[in-house]
């Protein structure tokens, strides 16, 4: 069972459902831009209806929270690929040579980005003509002769209209292809891990898929009887991610975190050559973007049909100028779902709370939540009159790492955890679920839905240091045509060891990997 709020907590609580609702009216807003057929535009695991036509491009989630054994930095992370099935060769997973890669901070609340670091890769094959092989031995270092195909990438931070390159021609890790080709794969993802001018670390490569959750909740809610749950959907399966660790100075307005805590973070992915014109596409010589993502579960859930696609292409500071957008933030679908599915009384509209989590973010002047947490008017250096509502990951940088952090986040009084930032161990399923059903007012659970998804952790457990990230698979998804499942793979950190863990959590059993 989940602990009930505590009353300070309860506040927090609705500010998380804003986010996740008000996230989604903001996409809506953006249903006056389409997407042609042949161009994906999807963020987040392939809740947009274009994402199948260009996986490459989709993001999966976006973290950022402040680094729990360097608390003077800030890492973010940005996950594109959504599952990829750790035997997928033999060309395995690979960014995308035609895109740019996007991590966005907007540190004054205009909704624009203040400082953006863009990730731009570049293939090198050693033998195209005679070899078909990912690696043609083990690989042992970044620049093994025996890795025929790899990826190096560039670096770029831009601030205002000035850029400049960080990292040049640095090898990305690869994709792991086994135990027998990367026998020492830790050592390959340490040797990925690069330092910054300033201070700081980058790392891009592929790594374990950190969502966790059930994803049969579009089974009608867990088959509308709470019976498919427990399940983690995500559970062995892998993504491409970039991470970063910044002082927080370089991400703060006018360099001075203890004066201006406040960053709102978002990824994007952007193509050169597409044209968005009436549901048309083209080719020209503008970059476009065609994926964003903020919060988690905001165009899956939150987003209307109608205004998936469309969503991606949006800037933040345009998501206030379209009605439809304000109108599900106050007005949000999921509770009338739920009340429809399972009896559950949806809170009465207009949902204000919802509207000042993730449009404003949560202070004691910008609504009914009295609190001052993660909005930009904390900004002693900002400008009130430029601060606009805008759908974005908002963290409060001066919020200290929990010493032992509560996956409930800010919604069980833990301040440091979604949806100030979000964590890897943040468990956005169940809090999202709540918080739609007006929990963080009423201080208490919704029985009906007390128990979530009964995914409660990712299967594996994260790294203690940068990136944090673990490590990524190696045995088969698949369960083969008796459709039974079977056990998974113990940590790909550890030496290979395979292994099954069964799970028992109120009555419901699942089986689900377990990292050494």
């Amino acid at each position: 069972m989940k602990a009930t709020p505590t009353a300070s907590g309860r506040r927090r609580m609705l500010d998380h459902s804003l986010l996740v609702l008000g996230s989604g009216a903001l996409a809506t807003a953006m249903a006056v831009l389409t997407l042609g057929p042949g161009v994906s535009s999807a963020s987040s695991h392939r809740e947009a209806p274009l994402i199948a036509g260009d996986p490459r491009a989709d993001n999966t989630d976006v973290y950022a929270f402040t680094s729990p054994d360097k608390s003077d930095t800030v890492t973010l992370v940005a996950n594109w690929i959504p599952f990829e099935e750790p035997n997928g060769g033999p060309n395995f997973y690979a960014f995308g040579e035609d895109l740019r890669y996007n991590i966005k901070i907007d540190n004054t609340g205009d909704g624009n980005a203040d400082v953006t670091y863009t990730w731009r890769f570049k293939n090198q094959t050693r033998d195209a003509a005679d070899q078909f092989l990912y690696n043609t031995g083990q690989v042992t270092t970044l620049d093994d002769p025996d890795l025929n195909f790899r990826q190096v990438y560039d670096l770029i931070e831009t601030r205002g209209k000035k850029s400049r390159v960080l990292l040049s021609n640095v090898p990305a890790a690869p994709s792991r292809v086994g135990p027998a080709s990367m026998p020492d794969y830790a050592s390959l993802r340490a040797q990925a891990v690069r330092g910054l001018p300033g201070g700081g670390k980058a790392f891009a490569g592929q790594a374990e898929d950190p969502f966790f959750a059930d994803l049969r909740v579009f089974d009608l809610l867990y088959g509308g009887n709470l019976s498919e749950r427990g399940q983690d959907t995500l559970a062995g399966y892998n993504v491409n991610s970039v991470a970063l660790q910044i002082p927080k100075k370089f991400l703060a307005l006018n360099y001075t975190p203890s004066r201006n805590p406040v960053v709102g973070i978002w990824s994007t992915t952007d193509r050169k050559g597409v044209q968005v014109s009436d549901s048309r596409t083209g080719h020209g010589d503008k970059w476009k973007q065609v994926s964003r993502l903020g919060n988690p579960l905001v165009n899956e859930v939150v987003v209307p049909l109608k205004y998936k696609d469309a969503f991606n292409t949006l800037n933040p500071d345009q998501d206030r100028t379209v009605q439809p957008v304000v109108d599900k933030v106050l007005d949000p679908i999921l509770p009338k779902l739920i009340q429809q599915v399972y009896g559950v009384p949806a809170p009465p509209a207009p949902r204000n709370d919802l509207a000042e989590i993730y449009l404003t973010g949560i202070c004691k002047a910008c609504g009914p939540i009295q609190a001052d947490l993660n909005a930009h008017r904390l900004n002693r250096d900002a400008d009130l009159r430029r601060i606009v509502p805008a759908e974005e990951l908002r963290l409060n940088m001066a919020v200290p790492p929990a010493t032992n952090p509560n996956r409930y986040g800010v919604l069980a009084g833990d301040l440091a955890g979604f949806p100030n930032g979000r964590r890897l161990t943040d468990d956005v399923i169940d809090i999202s679920l709540q918080a739609v059903e007006g929990a963080a007012q009423t201080g208490q659970l919704v029985p009906a839905l007390a128990d979530g998804d009964k995914v409660n952790a990712n299967e594996v457990p994260f790294g203690a240091s940068f990136p944090y990230l673990a490590l990524p698979h190696t045995k088969s998804v698949n369960s083969g045509p008796s459709g039974t499942a079977k056990s998974k793979e113990k940590s790909a950190a550890s030496l290979g060891g395979v292994g099954a863990v069964l799970l028992a959590a109120a009555g419901w059993r699942m089986r689900r990997r377990d990292r050494s």
